[in-house]
């Protein structure tokens, strides 16, 4: 068992040797988890921005006795932390007493190059191997291939994050999912393979770096991907239900069907791979009929035609020949028959109609065909009957108190409220016991932002922006001379912002989310401080800008989620029927989850000033805003415009002399 006092020396020592100070928040976390290690209990720690919470959880993780792993949500964080927090955290602890410094990092199959794709080429709709495809897309595979084989030969990772740029097409012209892959034992090229590589390098390593969606497979659907572990550390955790969510959703169409169906004809004698096709053009006729949105009732014909699928799927999954023929393996046939057994998987859940499925129909676009979807009704029940009750977990974000309490957090990913041991309490021994713990932030938010609601625009329509807050946001981005990081609730709203602010201040350089890849957004808006950035979901949790480039954020409405959003209504009925409220469990909880991590973009280090301003009244006249905004850091509150432009003015003042 790690004493306290031992983390708290390796902590001093690492931060020490990387250059950093000691900051009270991260040594308390650097306790709190080595205790919770220790007493098998779990942990949730929020852990402000510029605590250091990186180091407050790999120093414990490293001097516990057994395998430890660090789960992700973003690969940035994943990037940070083997690119740059590990290896220096490694050298700056080697040779210590008691300390594990290997380390490895593990991603899905499809993260990785498949060196038999590579090698051997691509089977096409009937299963042959294809070479290459024409024009410029076949001269990115080559591309892509060469570096594959570079990193082969020079026993680099092959993974995705490494290669040359490329598109989602490209990428899978050289790497195969798990249904796909032909097995270690099997594949000519096993010995090399860089995902048998990764995991054989995981299983020599004390500390196991990976993401939530494949955490999710490994404890939540019973499929081994990790190797035993005895704590897990599940970073950003404030978006582990949406990833285990997307981790256990399914999407079914007739034109995957029909693709599978076409690639089993040269592997399938009888007329079962016809009849699959069959079922597709039943299923594309049953689509067609069907409105977009969710299915509280399977109708008729959507229900028989996804048994007709499913039964059919299954019929062509055993007309498959047995083995292999003179021994060798069929790559194209293995790879046929894996896109059959997913449509069957699919299309059984979903005929299924259970309870505990969500059910709905995507709207089409021009590229994508209208798609079923199927997606768990909630997730918290797995992850306490199969994480929680096997694992010590420990939870971390800058985002886990909302409404001022771990509760709604809590509860989301499946601990109880009454199981919480409080400090000086002792476990009850019954249930799963946790603690909740806060450990600050180095930043004043009182003294260094201003939270500025503005309470005399009328509350925000359907129709999207209309001239008061198009008014109200021109003359903010004036005050402050751009410098604005705008975050709206659509892409639409977004666009409409960026069209008025060029007209009205063509002065400034204003730039909408699709003008370019959000890389090449961020280093403009960095680099030009006379810059506005609009745009929607990933600018709200993605972006890290410090300094002056943004001095104030723009929230243009309360980001409740969608009312016909299919599953977020599915959990709010539930709730209610529960007996519980689905408004303040549900969309009030989501609203709160997304609006701390927007307003989390404005102080990014101890020097940071500025102003988050939320254009949607009802944050100070409606009931649940006082949730709201006790999940939002601390800062300074008015609802007078002039008070808030006078802020700007200045802020964009002392900007341009220092």
């Amino acid at each position: 068992m790690p004493e306290t006092p031992r983390v708290t020396e390796l902590l001093a020592t690492a931060v020490s040797a990387l250059g950093g100070q000691e900051r009270a928040g991260q040594v308390q976390m650097a306790q709190e988890v080595a205790a919770a290690m220790a007493d098998e209990r779990h942990l949730l720690v929020q852990a402000g921005t510029g605590t250091g919470k990186s180091l407050g959880y790999l120093v414990p993780s490293l001097l516990h006795g057994e395998r430890v792993v660090v789960a992700t949500a973003t690969l940035a964080l994943q990037h940070q932390l083997v690119e740059r927090d590990l290896p220096r955290l490694t050298e700056a602890l080697a040779g210590h007493r008691g300390v594990d410094t290997s380390y490895a990092v593990l991603k899905g199959r499809s993260n990785y190059a498949c060196l038999h794709r590579v090698r051997e080429g691509v089977p096409d709709d009937q299963g042959a191997l294809v070479q290459m495809p024409e024009g410029s897309m076949g001269a990115k595979i080559l591309e892509l291939r060469a570096w594959a084989e570079k990193e082969a030969e020079d026993a680099g990772s092959g993974e995705r994050d490494n290669a040359p740029r490329h598109t989602d097409r490209e990428w899978r012209q050289v790497s195969v999912n798990h249904r796909e892959c032909l097995g270690a034992a099997k594949c000519p090229f096993g010995q090399e393979c860089f995902a048998e590589l990764a995991k054989e390098k995981a299983h020599r390593s004390h500390l196991v770096v990976t993401n939530h969606s494949l955490l999710a497979i490994d404890a939540i659907e019973g499929v081994p991907m990790i190797p035993d572990y005895d704590v897990v550390v599940i970073d950003e955790a404030h978006e582990l239900t949406a990833r285990v969510t997307q981790a256990a959703t399914d999407e079914l169409w007739a034109a995957e069907v029909e693709r599978a169906a076409r690639r089993s004809q040269r592997h399938v004698d009888g007329s079962e791979a016809d009849d699959l096709a069959d079922a597709a053009d039943a299923l594309r006729a049953a689509v067609a009929e069907g409105r977009p949105g969710r299915f509280e009732t399977i109708p008729a014909d959507l229900h028989d035609a996804l048994v007709l699928v499913r039964d059919a799927a299954r019929a062509c999954i055993s007309a498959y020949p047995k083995g292999d023929k003179d021994g060798d393996p069929d790559p194209g046939r293995t790879q046929a028959r894996g896109s059959v057994q997913e449509v069957f998987t699919t299309a059984e859940r979903m005929a299924a109609a259970s309870e505990h499925d969500v059910l709905w129909l995507n709207e089409g676009t021009e590229r994508m065909p209208p798609r079923l979807c199927v997606a768990p009704l909630q997730v918290w029940g797995q992850m306490r009957d199969k994480l929680l009750t096997e694992k010590t977990v420990v939870f971390t974000s800058a985002t886990l108190m909302l409404g001022g309490d771990f509760s709604s957090v809590a509860t989301s990913v499946g601990l109880k409220p009454s199981e919480r041991v409080l400090d000086g309490g002792t476990p009850s021994g019954e249930g799963l016991p946790w603690r909740g713990i806060d450990v600050g932030s180095p930043f004043d938010y009182g003294q260094q932002g201003i939270l500025y609601v503005a309470r005399h625009l009328p509350p925000p329509g359907r129709d999207g922006l209309g001239a008061a807050q198009l008014d109200e946001i021109a003359e903010l981005i004036d005050a402050a001379d751009g410098r604005t990081l705008g975050l709206f609730s659509s892409r639409r709203a977004a666009e409409a912002a960026a069209e008025a602010i060029r007209e009205r201040l063509p002065h400034l350089t204003t730039l909408a989310q699709g003008d370019a890849q959000l890389p090449e957004l961020a280093r403009q808006f960095v680099e030009d401080p006379h810059t506005c950035l609009f745009g929607t979901l990933s600018l709200w949790q993605g972006l890290d800008v410090p300094g002056d480039t943004c001095q104030l954020v723009l929230i243009d409405r309360i980001p409740f989620p969608r009312p016909d959003d299919p599953l977020m209504s599915a959990r709010q009925k539930a709730a209610d029927k529960a007996g519980g409220n689905g408004f303040m469990q549900v969309a009030a909880t989501h609203a709160a989850l997304l609006m701390a991590q927007g307003a989390g973009r404005l102080i990014r280090t101890t020097t940071d000033r500025g102003v988050v301003a939320v254009l949607d009244p009802r944050l100070a006249t409606a009931r649940y805003g006082g949730f709201l905004k006790a999940s939002l850091p601390t800062m300074w509150t008015t609802s007078d415009p002039a008070i808030v432009r006078q802020a700007l003015q200045r802020l964009s003042a002392t900007a341009k002399t220092g």
